[in-house]
């Protein structure tokens, strides 16, 4: 500062050093010598000496960094810390906070154990304002995080040995394996060296340690080889630095610094020892150029950082108030600037609040969106190495984002854990993870870190450890046996390749060509007179009927399609209609053929093609226009049906009306159940007209089929609804073919000696 022309010509800053000892009175004591001009610690006496005080850097732990600012207070001087926080600006209106808020490296210890999945640990503090504000910020941080607190204790370091040496450790301190512990520069890494010799002796395990960003941490350097054994692997926040450079200066005097330049020039800083043998006094003015990079860094740690900064940051004021005061003095005519009207401390509080101390120089400090000084952090590993030397290796960092959010940077791999783990990550949890297909379930009275694992429901899946919730497969998905993730569903319909609607469509086909051989026997043979005997054109109609039945079936196997979904259900109604109408003519026709054989009956005028064909064209007609009015309505549909049968999309038609479906095949039923009723009382005709027997029989067959149709078709799902229906098809026709046709070809075919009229109406007793 004072070899730079251009700040602060002609005038020469000094300073002077007070060692406090963490003692009050020795607080006091330089206060009072701040104050005072001669040998006597009389405040505001000056005698002989010219002491021009402007500012006080300190760096003393809460109680008596409070103690000096009240001193302070009374002159309005202002007082740089970079010791402890000072938050309340109305209690403490002339401190300048060097340090940055200690919220972001909260927020970075936050993520570092949430990186590495530590949810169950422990904090210790310091006994002191610094340790309660930890204890306030943290835990309210970690909780909104999931992260438990087992236990927090405040630690005092005069009764820690006393105290701690005597008592057992709590059971929590066994289970739990990562710490977190917030000090400051007096209390150092001593509790964590006490607590960590109390648990080596039960032979708790390894334990992590996780601390804050000290002052001055290259003081554990100096700490035996024994204590580095039990914090090997620990981790450590330390603030971002500037890189130094050869021709940066080093923080003043003190007493790790005095034995750096002793053993870096090898030469005696301390005036009360003789020079050992080889070696000179210092001179203060060794050149830092002829040291190796290494050594700087390790002299300049982040309190010559704060320190440069806070020297830098006055002098800019003191540079600004010289300049507007020299104008000033000038407008007035006088010369001198620092004469009797020198300049006070109280007027550099203007210059020193529009000096932005963070940016003196090119370091970790920035500003954060209020304004507060805020820093970037390195996370370091204490390591021993193989060769005893001791350091710390950088392993990560937690810094600011365009998007005001902390990023942790963090290598794994470089870290060294305590040799209870054997290089694995150490867990940190009060419960095992609970594994992908499972979430947590928390348990009554616990905390939420020790919860229980419950198996994802039926339907749902949780596809990462430690799940809060179960969520559910989107609908065309569904879960994997382990429930961990959704696989795609398998679309099913009652397909053509398939062992199913190959079988079923092999037996359409049989069915088909056996209704056309019996249709071309009777064509063949249509002047004989079994075919001619109770209406050869109703049984030319019923067997085309049972052929467009048995080709109808196909409607239904294949994929669904808008046509067939159209067609299937409509047209196998409307066909059905015309086959059980044909039957039912058939059955009057039968009855009515016998009654007119008794003399003086007036039915037989009623007998003949007229009658029949309006039999069936009236039953028709109540099926056609059930089916118009139902495709007119509410029209089938394709569809699909991915909640029904787990892991498949069925492909199916959607009826449209459920109630016009179960209509239209309730007047199939309906006419079936007349058919049979009558065929049931004609059935003791004579033998030689058959005919009601074979049609009461194939009726009972008929109703049988459709009547366990029903049940059939809704406890089944997806394509086999479809089989159900085809196959209740298929064997309902396969019923009336045999049983109506099947005697008679029988007849036509191999007893041909039967065929004859007078076999007919030949009479049986």
């Amino acid at each position: 500062m004072n070899q730079d022309l251009r700040m602060l010509p002609n005038i020469t800053l000094g300073y002077s050093l007070f060692e406090t000892y963490f003692n009050g009175r020795l607080v006091s004591n330089a206060m009072l010598d701040m104050h005072s001009g001669g040998e006597s610690h009389l405040p505001n006496y000056n005698c002989g000496q010219r002491k021009n005080l402007l500012a006080v850097f300190e760096r003393a732990e809460p109680d008596n960094s409070i103690q000096i600012s009240s001193m302070l207070g009374m002159y309005k001087m202002p007082q740089v810390s970079y010791g402890s926080s000072h938050n309340d600006k109305t209690q403490f209106p002339f401190v300048y906070q060097m340090i940055p808020k200690e919220e972001t490296q909260y927020l970075g210890i936050v993520k570092l154990l949430l990186h590495f999945g530590w949810t169950w640990v422990g904090l210790f503090a310091s006994d002191n304002d610094s340790g309660e504000r930890f204890l306030n910020a943290v835990r309210p941080l970690m909780m909104g995080s999931g992260i438990c607190v087992a236990f927090s204790e405040r630690v005092e370091r005069e009764t820690l040995y006393a105290e701690f040496m005597e008592r057992k450790p709590t059971v929590m301190w066994i289970k739990v394996t990562a710490f977190v512990f917030c000090g400051d520069s007096r209390y150092e890494f001593t509790p964590i060296f006490v607590i960590q010799e109390i648990l080596e002796k039960i032979q708790s395990g390894g334990k992590v340690w996780i601390t804050t960003a000290f002052q001055d941490i290259n003081r554990l350097l100096q700490y035996e080889i024994k204590h580095f054994m039990y914090t090997h692997g620990s981790l450590s926040f330390t603030m971002k630095t500037r890189r130094w450079t050869k021709h940066d200066c080093l923080e003043p005097w003190s007493e790790r610094t005095i034995q750096f330049w002793d053993e870096s020039f090898h030469c005696l800083r301390s005036k009360d020892v003789l020079p050992v043998k080889q070696w000179i006094r210092c001179t203060e003015k060794e050149k830092l150029e002829i040291l190796p990079q290494e050594e700087i860094e390790r002299a300049l740690s982040q309190d010559s950082y704060i320190t440069y900064n806070s020297v830098q940051a006055v002098a800019l004021a003191l540079n600004s108030a010289s300049s507007s005061r020299s104008k000033q003095m000038l407008m007035m005519g006088r010369g001198d600037s620092w004469g009797p009207g020198r300049l006070q401390p109280w007027q550099l509080h203007p210059f020193l609040r529009s000096v932005q101390l963070f940016n003196t120089s090119s370091g970790g400090l920035y500003s954060d969106e209020n304004g507060d000084l805020a820093a970037d952090y390195d996370i370091v590993n204490w390591v021993l190495f193989r060769n005893r030397s001791r350091g710390r290796v950088k392993v990560g960092s937690v810094e600011r984002q365009a998007s005001s959010d902390l990023k942790l940077t963090i290598n794994t791999e470089a870290i060294v854990w305590p040799w209870q783990f054997k290089q694995t990550v150490p867990r940190a949890r009060c419960t095992e993870s609970c594994q992908p297909g499972y979430a947590k379930v928390v348990q009554e009275g616990e905390p939420i870190c020790c919860y229980a694992c419950a198996l994802c429901a039926e339907g749902t899946i949780s596809t990462q450890e430690d799940a809060n919730c179960c969520t559910k497969c989107p609908e065309d998905q569904h879960p994997n046996k382990e429930q961990d993730q959704c696989i795609s569903k398998i679309i099913t319909f009652l397909a053509h390749e398939e062992p199913l609607g190959i079988t079923l469509g092999f037996f359409a086909l049989f069915l088909f060509l056996t209704t056309c051989f019996i249709l071309g026997v009777y064509i063949k043979y249509t002047e004989t007179p079994i075919v001619k005997a109770n209406n050869r054109d109703l049984s030319y109609i019923l067997l085309v009927s049972l052929m467009l039945s048995f080709l109808s079936s196909f409607l239904f196997i294949g994929r669904p399609k808008k046509a067939t979904c159209l067609l299937r259900q409509t047209a196998f109604s409307i066909i059905f209609s015309v086959a059980v109408s044909s039957v039912l003519a058939k059955t009057i026709t039968v009855v009515l053929a016998f009654l007119a054989t008794k003399p003086g009956n007036k039915v037989r005028r009623w007998l003949g093609k007229s009658l029949a064909n309006s039999i069936i064209i009236s039953c028709c007609s109540v099926q056609v226009l059930l089916c118009t009015i139902w495709v007119g309505i509410s029209p089938p549909f394709p569809d699909s049906d991915m909640h029904s049968q787990a892991g498949e999309i069925i492909l199916r038609c959607n009826e449209g009306s459920v109630a016009m479906f179960y209509t239209a095949l309730g007047y199939m039923g309906f006419l079936a159940a007349i058919c049979f009723t009558v065929a049931f009382l004609a059935r003791n005709l004579p033998a030689a007209f058959n005919e009601a027997k074979l049609i009461t029989f194939s009726m009972l067959v008929f109703c049988s089929v459709w009547v366990s149709f029903v049940p059939t078709y809704l406890s089944t799902k997806g394509k086999y609804m479809v089989a159900v229906q085809v196959f209740s098809i298929l064997a309902s026709s396969a019923g009336l073919l045999a049983c109506i046709f099947i005697p008679k070809c029988y007849i036509i075919v191999l007893r041909p000696d039967l065929n004859t009229k007078e076999h007919l109406t030949m009479k049986t007793k």
